[in-house]
């Protein structure tokens, strides 16, 4: 499995509290080797409730959230506070409840006018590396706005790019593979039985990006509900 971690856990609540521990358990660790520590958030429902535990009490006050600076994966070209943008779902669920600083959110400009020069600026913004990087998967095997397919796969320099999406909203704003090979570490967060076959190709199947761009996660940690681990052999990995 290429240096694949996987962790599966029985049932969706169990995943979301046992995700969030996680995360909240290598930030730990990234903070005391370092002042402060660079978090890349993933939007979707199912990272949605993993914030939720993390910004609720007992891991609310586990650690030194001010000296997270939370950066984003990707984003749809809407406003703020538009339902489908992921700033908002951040903000909701992580930034309000946390107290977060202004200046430790760097929010993706992509209701910016010129989305090309925004994706320049926040390339230009985001560390290198990015510490801990979380991430989805969609059944089609995508990951951020990185879709089977997309010339943004091939990216090499660019570190931010502007895409368009199967469905509406259709321009996005995404990192590029240079982001996500160069990062610290990756967590991959996936439920459900609609993920399972995406799952199975991400870690363990025939290398090719192109086709199943979450490949890129490889390296990392994927978190699975029993559903999304369905396909892989044995449901391997860990078993809290």
């Amino acid at each position: 499995m290429n240096g694949t971690r996987v962790v599966v856990h029985p049932d969706r609540a169990a995943f979301e509290a046992g995700a969030a521990r996680l995360i909240a358990e290598r930030l730990i660790e990234l903070l005391a080797e370092r002042e402060r520590v660079s978090l890349m958030l993933s939007g979707g429902t199912t990272p949605r409730a993993v914030y939720g535990v993390l910004a609720a009490p007992p891991l609310a006050a586990s650690l030194p959230w001010d000296r997270v600076d939370f950066y984003f994966g990707d984003e749809r070209a809407v406003p703020r506070e538009d339902p489908e943008s992921n700033f908002d779902m951040a903000r909701r669920a992580l930034f309000d409840p946390l107290g977060a600083a202004p200046g430790q959110v760097f929010r993706m400009e992509a209701d910016d006018f010129d989305l090309e020069a925004a994706a320049g600026r926040y390339g230009a913004l985001l560390p290198e590396p990015v510490d801990l990087v979380l991430l989805g998967i969609g059944a089609d095997g995508h990951t951020a706005s990185l879709f089977p397919g997309q010339p943004a796969l091939d990216e090499t320099a660019r570190r931010v790019a502007v895409v368009r999406g199967p469905k509406p909203p259709v321009l996005r704003m995404t990192v590029t593979p240079p982001v996500l090979v160069e990062a610290g570490e990756i967590v991959v967060l996936a439920t459900g039985t609609d993920k399972a076959e995406a799952v199975q190709r991400a870690v363990a199947g025939p290398w090719d990006p192109m086709i199943c761009p979450a490949q890129l996660a490889r390296r990392g940690t994927f978190v699975l509900d029993r559903a999304a681990a369905a396909l892989l052999e044995g449901n391997r990995g860990q078993l809290p």
